[in-house]
């Protein structure tokens, strides 16, 4: 392709936009010294991968650190700090890493250049190298006199137990199955989330100490609502979404062979289930509806199969495979069907091209109308038809285009429901539990929620409710009001604590008469913080300096059809220190000063100079001098990541 003709389809940062046909004068816009009393302002944003973090991480902030731009106090590497920024939010850095569907790749304003940032890979890097060099969380404070119950040992409640004993409080969480991991280890296969990692990192948690857990009891069954009352100073609930929703067509209920994703992931991932059926259909579209039908595809069938062995029977709990099965088993037919067309489905676009690698057939665009059955109850078919939506977004099949797909297991993948068994007062007519918008039940004092439960979403929600539910807990047991919470509600760049880390904090004022704070040692001069308010945009930045750069990819591993079978190997293979630091290096530092001098090169009166080496740290590398300041607002403009307002002055 010629360079002119690629110039035309691939347009990134453009100086005009469609439709402009005026010359424009850009020196009599630049050069306004005779009427501009506006001089720069260094101000402080939230980048959007932030602001698009249900959990809030500093993704910005960990990825300064690791590409070197953010140095780590004395006596820490640089992948120890990293580590502790990104799990200041979130204490999952190694399975996020590889299993969160990231809405902050797509918020992240470098797809307006190129492509988004790998923030995914390299926060699996810092998770990863965590794990290898045997990292802890810094010592938690002494516990205070209070206790808090957590009902539930999933993300929401590890991520809880974490955020309260940061916070000085112990906590004991009421965990009904074997082990601690809830949809991390039940409801996701081990070749996406690793066990030994995952188990480090819960373990990581656990070993702050004042942690206890309770496992194989469930509350409302052996434990009443009133005994925690009455034993705990606190009840956080984050028991999750463990029951899948029924497919709402005709004889569902009534069919053994028709079963849930939920319940099917969980048969597999306690190893009870061994093999599947000859011909497996999967309704869905979403991340777990992927993960039913790659797992299907790597158990395959064996030709003949008892009654008591067939797979509804292990989901259902009456039986259990043998290990012997294994050596028998060949290729499943394995059939996906989405309500939506391939652009609309939820499940993210890599996951649904492995699955096709995979060998999985997906019918986009249907809806399923019914089953077909034989004389002994079981489901042979599921019926299906084109669909389209009616003006208030509900699906309705087309008449005419019905057709059947045979299928010997159909598995339900449309979402997920709440059991509140033996604990309905709590619940709503959803079966699902109220929260406020501090996560406190409404009408329930001292009761508090997080996760799925709430509303199902993805783990990095739950996450981040349980450090907003933690936060509430702590108010509510200092008998403190919860405040207001911030519109930009994430974990920021704090520059002063950044100026304390760095032994250069402001001095304490003395309240003496004075002018200005250019020379003054009690101020931070010039800087304005706003990111708890706002979220900077890309036509924020002057995206010109950025060139066109790839992504550092990281290796993955999906087996093509005739591999898959019997196929368990981790999917993700993490980026090597180079590789982590060459991605982070592509971040566009939205909202806050990465070093790149543009302002002073270009300032044509000398007046933005850098702070003396001995004073300077991240958020605090340029400053100006006003007194040779013209108010032309060339730093402004050649500002890649935003940073510079024209805001002192009028």
């Amino acid at each position: 392709m010629a360079a002119s003709e690629e110039q035309a389809q691939k347009l990134t940062f453009r100086k005009y936009e469609e439709g402009d046909s005026q010359w424009q004068d850009f020196k009599k816009q630049i050069f306004n010294e005779d009427n501009s009393h506006k001089c720069p302002t260094y101000v402080h944003r939230t980048p959007p991968c932030q602001g698009s973090c249900p959990s809030g991480e500093d993704i910005r902030g960990w990825l300064q650190i690791v590409r070197g731009m953010e140095h780590p106090p004395e006596g820490m590497t640089w992948q120890e700090y990293a580590f502790r920024r990104a799990t200041d939010a979130n204490p999952f850095p190694a399975m996020m890493g590889r299993v969160c569907p990231a809405p902050c790749e797509s918020g992240c304003n470098r797809n307006n250049v190129d492509d988004f940032v790998g923030i995914n890979s390299v926060e699996q890097f810092i998770g990863d190298t965590a794990f290898d060099e045997g990292f802890q969380f810094e010592t938690a404070p002494d516990v205070c006199d209070k206790r808090v119950a957590i009902v539930g040992g999933g993300p929401a409640g590890l991520a809880g137990a974490y955020q309260l004993r940061r916070l000085g409080y112990a906590s004991t969480i009421l965990e009904s199955q074997e082990k601690l991991g809830g949809m991390f280890r039940y409801g996701i296969p081990g070749y996406r989330t690793p066990r030994e990692r995952l188990d480090r990192e819960i373990d990581r948690i656990l070993e702050l100490g004042d942690i206890e857990v309770r496992f194989g009891v469930r509350v409302g069954t052996d434990v009443s609502i009133a005994e925690l009352e009455s034993e705990f100073d606190a009840i956080l609930w984050a028991v999750g979404c463990q029951s899948g929703r029924d497919l709402p067509i005709e004889g569902w209920e009534d069919t053994p062979n028709c079963v849930s994703g939920v319940s099917f992931l969980d048969a597999f991932n306690k190893g009870s289930m061994k093999v599947t059926a000859e011909r497996v259909v999967c309704i869905g579209g979403g991340d777990t509806s992927i993960d039913v039908v790659s797992v299907a595809r790597r158990l395959g069938k064996i030709e003949k199969i008892s009654d008591k062995d067939r797979p509804e029977e292990v989901i259902g709990g009456y039986a259990a495979h043998d290990s012997a099965m294994v050596a028998a088993r060949q290729g499943a037919q394995v059939t996906l069907t989405a309500l939506f067309e391939r652009p609309e489905m939820t499940a993210t676009d890599e996951e649904v091209d492995d699955a096709l690698t995979e060998g999985v057939t997906i019918i986009n665009g249907v809806l399923p109308i019914g089953l077909v059955r034989n004389e002994s109850g079981r489901a042979t078919a599921l019926r299906l038809a084109k669909c389209q939506f009616n003006d208030k977004g509900v699906p309705t099949p087309v008449e005419g285009t019905e057709f059947e797909v045979e299928a010997d297991l159909i598995v339900s993948a449309i979402g997920q429901a709440g059991d509140l068994s033996g604990i309905e007062e709590m619940g709503n007519e959803r079966q699902l539990i109220d929260a406020d918008h501090f996560f406190q039940v409404p009408d329930r004092e001292g009761h508090f929620v997080a996760g799925d439960i709430v509303r199902p979403h993805l783990l990095t929600t739950a996450i981040g409710q349980a450090a907003i539910a933690a936060k509430s807990v702590d108010h509510y047991l200092k008998d403190e009001e919860p405040g207001r919470r911030p519109k930009v509600d994430v974990h920021h760049f704090d520059l002063l604590a950044k100026l304390n880390e760095q032994s250069l904090a402001p001095v304490e004022y003395d309240h003496s008469e004075t002018w200005g704070t250019a020379e003054a040692d009690f101020a931070v001069h010039n800087y304005e913080d706003r990111s708890a308010h706002e979220i900077i945009p890309s036509d924020g930045l002057f995206l010109g300096h950025f060139e066109e750069t790839p992504r550092n990819m990281r290796a993955t591993t999906v087996p093509s059809s005739e591999e898959v079978l019997g196929h368990f190997e981790e999917r993700h293979h993490g980026l090597n220190d180079d590789a982590a630091k060459s991605e982070a290096e592509r971040c566009m530092s939205c909202g806050l000063c990465f070093e790149c001098d543009n302002c002073i090169i270009f300032c044509p009166q000398d007046a933005v100079f850098k702070v003396s080496k001995d004073q300077y740290t991240t958020g605090r590398y340029v400053d100006t001098d006003y007194s040779k300041c013209i108010g032309c607002h060339i730093c402004a403009d050649v500002c890649p990541s935003g940073y510079i307002d024209m805001g002192m002055g009028e």
